[in-house]
């Protein structure tokens, strides 16, 4: 027969048991319970995209009333000519007209790009207004080195043309000073076989005017939508802008020569780009080249994109979850109270009112002033919670300084750029380390560790 003493070692044992059997279940419970909470999360970046589209559907708006992308490509000298073509059938000599094309041996422009903030409705759209200044020369051109003979030219249908990508932007009158005329650019000129959004002008050259160098300049104003591109169609060509926009970003197939300088007065940029680094000749005929291949220029961007941010700071729920059900998880068993499965539901949604409280208030507030009301808001909330749940002020305390540490961790790497995976993977190791510190104190058998 058992003993009394080997009675009350069966139950502890089983008592034990029970209680390490219950402690995984309640934890299984609760990790699935973290799983189940990213649902809302993703429905709420659905909502950051649904926004995202609003916003890009508000600049389409505004860009269909004032201008968009801006892409410079000229001037660019055409003439016409008529090349001998035998038919196979017959062999009779027909002739076909083509154009010739003639790249500047310099081009140097010079603008200043003057940045807008347009509102409509709850959003802001940055368009820009340039002044600019271009000027160049042409070479003398041997018409014989391209196996073409003078009587073969339409000198009387030469052109000068300029390539616009949205002719919306133009506010003045285009106009070209050619050696000592002006030339008024528009559309009523012949073909140009580039693009439909060219304005040229027909110039009178002689075959004498092509054996001497040509000077030309003309000033620009125009306005787009945050690029301002250009195609490097001189021989050698020469860009120096300058803007009060703080939040450059320089893009196409060429960069500033020189680190371009960034102030929170604005920036200056310079490039010389030289004909061998672009895709396209300096003289052709008969085929067409895709000049903007070669773009290169500014982007102005927007540096209180929230919706961006929003959307980054969303891919740490599962973190922020994660972090609290554990804490909650740990002080529950180590202070053997007992938390309902409801409370924590309630806790992480809670968590994840946060990311909407941060995406409504961001559309009518600066970012960083937009994160710290939805933070102290969700800290406050879970903080006076807790203090209810566990009946003390001393957890509710330490769950403030936690969650606080938290948001502050990811409102750190949200503002980083190039240091955020390193910054972020140190930061989860360290609260790694503290989990697996604490967690030592549990014994997951059923009893507390004395240690």
């Amino acid at each position: 027969m058992e003993t009394i003493e080997q009675k009350q070692e069966a139950k502890t044992f089983f008592g034990e048991k029970k209680k390490s059997i219950l402690l995984s279940i309640k934890g299984l419970t609760v990790a699935f319970l973290t799983l189940l909470l990213l649902i809302p999360t993703l429905f709420i970046s659905n909502l950051i995209r649904e926004r995202l589209d609003r916003q890009e559907a508000v600049r389409q708006e505004v860009y269909s009333k004032w201008a968009s992308e801006q892409t410079l490509t000229g001037p660019i000298l055409v003439i016409p000519y008529m090349e001998s073509d035998l038919e196979n059938l017959d062999q009779k000599e027909k002739y076909k007209r083509k154009l010739l094309y003639f790249m500047p041996e310099t081009l140097d422009i010079q603008g200043e790009i003057f940045p807008h903030q347009r509102h409509r409705s709850i959003f802001d759209v940055t368009v820009y207004q340039a002044g600019l200044n271009m000027k160049g020369t042409f070479s003398p051109i041997d018409i014989a080195s391209l196996g073409i003979s003078a009587d073969q030219l339409l000198l009387n249908e030469s052109c000068i043309f300029l390539e616009i990508s949205d002719f919306r932007g133009v506010e003045e009158q285009l106009k070209i000073h050619w050696d000592d005329r002006d030339l008024s650019l528009g559309n009523e000129a012949v073909s140009s076989g580039l693009s439909d959004h060219v304005l040229g002008s027909p110039v009178k050259i002689t075959y004498e005017d092509l054996q001497q160098i040509h000077n030309f300049s003309m000033n620009i104003k125009i306005k787009g939508a945050e690029n301002l591109m250009f195609a490097p169609i001189g021989k050698t060509t020469s860009t120096h802008l300058t803007s009060s926009w703080t939040n450059p970003s320089f893009i196409g197939n060429f960069l500033p020569n020189n680190p371009a300088e960034v102030t929170d007065s604005g920036f200056v940029a310079d490039w010389k780009i030289l004909h061998l680094n672009r895709p396209f000749p300096q003289v052709w005929k008969g085929n067409t080249y895709n000049l903007k291949s070669a773009s290169y220029g500014v982007k102005l961007l927007n540096s209180t994109d929230s919706y961006a941010k929003t959307e980054r700071s969303i891919k740490y729920a599962i973190l922020f979850i994660a972090l609290t059900f554990a804490l909650y998880f740990f002080i529950e068993v180590l202070n053997n109270k007992k938390i309902h499965l409801i409370q924590y539901a309630l806790v992480g949604m809670a968590l994840c009112v946060f990311y909407t409280l941060l995406l409504s208030i961001s559309e009518y507030l600066n970012f960083n002033l937009a994160y710290l009301i939805a933070s102290l808001a969700t800290i406050a909330l879970i903080s006076f919670y807790t203090q209810s749940a566990f009946g003390s002020w001393k957890t509710a305390a330490l769950f403030t300084t936690v969650l606080s540490g938290l948001y502050g961790f990811i409102f750190i790497l949200i503002q980083l750029q190039d240091g955020a995976l390193l910054f972020g993977s140190i930061g989860l190791f360290v609260l790694l380390a503290i989990i697996m510190y604490y967690s030592r104190k549990i014994d997951w058998y059923g009893q507390w560790s004395k240690n």
